[in-house]
């Protein structure tokens, strides 16, 4: 989320300002950016719940069968040794299924699983298309686009996230990177991956879905195991953007959270308004 402002003189930028008594405004977000964005929560909630039900009847990782269970899925492994070690487990039902029972739809749902993975996969397409629109329309894609210096930033600004922890723990002051752009460059990259892993995984959920009218398409993933292997490392990497991104956005306050709701932030100084957002 947004730590400064761009400049209120230009036009086309996806913030403006307007000085209200006592209070300088600014507006952040378009309305359809706003929108696709929190549609996304119940989206990426259902395409994760029946993804990892879908898995269930097939196991992208597997190793040779049990000789005493027949068990060959790595991820009912896990949920065996969970049940094994953790408290309050060790009379769990179905040790093998504790992971679909707490993270999918539950083991045995194929069907439904692969009904609603579809309606959300076709959400999805549809509201990264609004999503785009409301980039274009409001000037937001500008904050988007990567810079030649983002590299060097966004190692700054990791040093500095990870280090905050530390530093508060030993009260030492430790000072934020500056940065005269909407977004910071870690930022920036991590909301720039996204549509590119939106892309990847239509590409091979498609390929999955019809390996013979889309052969070409998983030659290009390695295959059609190769493709099942990349969707399902898109899933995670969803996952590693989601968690941060939710813990930096409650760390960085209400405002933060309010201009997504709104589409404005009253947290502006005046010598911000000049910040360079080209």
């Amino acid at each position: 989320m947004s730590h400064s402002t761009p400049p209120a003189n230009e036009p086309n930028s996806t913030s403006t300002l307007s000085e209200q008594p006592g209070v300088l405004v600014a507006k952040k977000h378009h309305i359809l950016v706003r929108w696709s964005h929190w549609l996304n929560v119940p989206i990426l909630l259902g395409l994760f719940l029946s993804g990892i039900s879908i898995y269930w009847a097939s196991p992208v990782y597997q190793h040779k069968p049990d000789p005493n269970t027949g068990n060959f899925d790595v991820a009912a492994d896990i949920g065996t040794w969970l049940c094994a070690h953790l408290p309050g487990l060790h009379h769990y039902s179905s040790p093998p299924d504790w992971i679909y029972n707490h993270m999918s739809l539950g083991p045995g749902m194929l069907a439904l699983a692969l009904r609603l993975h579809w309606l959300c996969a076709y959400s999805f397409m549809v509201n990264g298309m609004v999503y785009v629109a409301g980039l274009v329309m409001g000037g937001g894609w500008r904050s988007l686009l990567p810079r030649r210096t983002d590299l060097f930033d966004a190692l700054r600004m990791l040093r500095y996230y990870l280090g905050l922890p530390l530093a508060r723990l030993i009260r030492r002051k430790w000072l934020h990177p500056r940065f005269k752009t909407k977004y910071n460059a870690l930022q920036r990259t991590a909301y720039f991956s996204v549509p590119v892993a939106a892309c990847l995984s239509i590409a091979t959920g498609s390929a999955i879905h019809k390996p013979m009218q889309f052969h070409w398409l998983a030659a290009l993933f390695g295959g059609y195991n190769a493709a099942r292997v990349w969707h399902f490392w898109l899933m995670w990497l969803y996952i590693l953007f989601v968690v941060p991104h939710v813990i930096l956005v409650f760390a960085d306050g209400w405002d933060t959270l309010r201009s997504m709701i709104v589409g404005w932030s009253t947290r502006v100084k005046r010598s911000e308004a000049i910040a360079n957002e080209r």
